[in-house]
């Protein structure tokens, strides 16, 4: 008999509230559930009270074999109950982040954001720093000197079109 561990939605709209049970892989999504054991509210405000959970129980069927879904996972892993399923995901995420890394690509959102807003954005162009001096002591000399109005352009006269 194959068990996973999985969180089943109870609450109405607006007003989520999520059972975590022990249930058999082979029943359907709603099917037979084995054991109930514990319930996570995110509404709830109190840390303490937003998910309870039978550590022992949970435990246990860990030890039969259950495979949490990825969210019961992240909740035992809160709870402090570290699972086989747990560390296989972080060894295979992080060995996909290695991998990115080592081809160049972004991983996470942030670098994926990032990357696209240094493509949207006009390259910098940097001078050496032999050729910024000079700019700079160009700069100080036009300060120093008393500021000309500059005259104002006459535009030529527009042509009128007779029709």
């Amino acid at each position: 008999m194959s068990v996973k561990l999985r969180m089943m939605r109870m609450g109405r709209r607006n007003r989520p509230f999520f059972r975590i049970n022990a249930v058999e892989s082979r029943t359907p999504r709603d099917g037979r559930i084995l054991e109930k054991i514990g319930h996570y509210d995110p509404i709830e405000k109190n840390p303490a009270k937003q998910i309870v959970l039978s550590k022992e129980r949970a435990q246990y069927w860990l030890d039969k074999g259950a495979v949490p879904s990825d969210t019961v996972s992240q909740i035992l892993l809160r709870q402090g109950i570290k699972n086989k399923c747990a560390k296989e995901r972080t060894a295979r995420r992080a060995k996909a982040k290695a991998l990115a890394r080592k081809k160049g690509r972004p991983f996470t959102k942030a670098e994926k954001e990032k990357l696209a807003a240094a493509k949207q954005a006009p390259p910098a162009v940097e001078k050496p720093q032999a050729e910024a001096a000079p700019a700079e002591v160009k700069l100080q000399a036009e300060s120093a000197k008393p500021e000309q109005k500059p005259e104002p352009q006459v535009k030529p006269e527009e042509k009128k079109i007779d029709q």
